[in-house]
């Protein structure tokens, strides 16, 4: 039916003739009340953005002389934010010539891995870039 057939039609019946999909070949219309019809589609909107879930990234850096207490302290940061459902990234930063003892560094990833293999897994080995040693975690998938 053309525009202003519809336009009014929608008028004798008090209403306002709205756009549904535009993309469409033909446009497709509805007559409806525009306010009412704006409110649901605001209402749908808030319902979804409601149940949607933001996955934030984390960091948490060692060193590779970290201390056993330290160690521990941050393992339990991980396993709280893995806990909240956030990835975490952690890293190993090496200070000067610590560069040279690389192996310290995927020790320290290796045992990150296997103390939180309950609650995360990693998303990827531990690789290097530039004088950091960066390993992916995520939280274990839920079947």
């Amino acid at each position: 039916m053309t525009v202003p057939t519809a336009v009014a039609r929608a008028r004798d019946f008090g209403m306002d003739l709205v756009e549904v999909s535009p993309k469409a070949e033909p446009p497709v219309c509805r007559i409806m009340e525009y306010g009412k019809y704006k409110y649901e589609k605001a209402k749908r909107e808030a319902v979804a953005k409601k149940k949607q879930v933001v996955i934030q990234i984390k960091e948490i850096k060692f060193r590779p002389k970290t201390d056993e207490h330290d160690y521990q302290f941050k393992v339990r940061h991980i396993r709280r934010f893995l806990e909240e459902k956030n990835k975490v990234k952690v890293v190993i930063f090496f200070r000067g010539r610590e560069i040279v003892h690389k192996e310290q560094g995927v020790a320290i990833l290796a045992r990150v891995k296997q103390d939180l293999e309950d609650i995360g897994q990693a998303e990827n080995e531990p690789k290097l870039e530039g004088r950091m040693m960066i390993m992916m975690m995520g939280p274990k998938q839920q079947h």
